[in-house]
């Protein structure tokens, strides 16, 4: 049961990222909020070549990094679009810093919470993320470099994850506490909100066409 929930929220994720890459070219936009990037990138980063994981999630981080990459170049060549305001020579430093310091957040998130293991880190930035959709699609106010896709497989994809962490280590100290429960359910609640938001940006976009 565990290797098929971590499998499963292996493929929907990597279909998330395929698909971010995919609109983000067709929108000339990117579709992953900055931050969350910064913090996917050094997640995968650290579990792929620092501390790596075993088996089968040691295949899909490094899967997960090549596509975050992907998605990296998306923001730089599309990025300067959405931040006007900022010089051509200020925006990758920008997205620079953003990643220095993600990594650093979450290597000590890590390092702290669960003794360099990534399952508060992970699952703390992907609440960040959820947030962060939101407020992209509230910034832009259409859905450009989103999809209902992305939004209905990120959703699947932690959801599965959240049921392979909860059911798959029910004797560990982490379990002990409220905060992963916690986690689980506002990223649920965020994920489904951001897809009927989305949705309903998608529909008034139409009808106003």
């Amino acid at each position: 049961m565990g290797t098929a929930l971590a499998v499963g929220s292996g493929v929907f994720w990597t279909v998330t990222y395929v698909l971010v890459i995919r609109v983000g070219l067709r929108d000339r936009s990117y579709g992953m909020p900055l931050v969350a990037l910064g913090a996917n990138l050094s997640w995968e980063f650290i579990f792929s070549f620092v501390r790596p994981h075993d088996g089968v999630q040691h295949v899909i981080d490094l899967v997960w990094l090549a596509l975050d990459c992907g998605i990296l170049w998306t923001v730089l060549r599309f990025g300067p679009r959405e931040f006007r305001w900022l010089s051509c020579r200020a925006f990758p430093a920008l997205v620079a810093g953003t990643i220095g310091l993600s990594y650093l957040g979450v290597d000590a998130v890590c390092r702290q919470f669960d003794a360099g293991a990534g399952t508060f880190a992970a699952f703390g930035q992907n609440l960040m993320m959820s947030g962060l959709f939101l407020g992209m699609l509230l910034t832009r106010r259409s859905t450009r470099g989103q999809s209902l896709g992305i939004a209905v497989c990120k959703l699947v994809g932690t959801a599965l994850a959240s049921a392979d962490t909860w059911l798959g280590r029910a004797d560990e100290p982490l379990h002990h506490g409220p905060l992963l429960p916690y986690l689980f359910v506002s990223i649920l609640l965020l994920d489904l909100a951001y897809a009927v938001a989305l949705a309903a940006v998608g529909r008034a976009g139409t009808a106003d066409r």
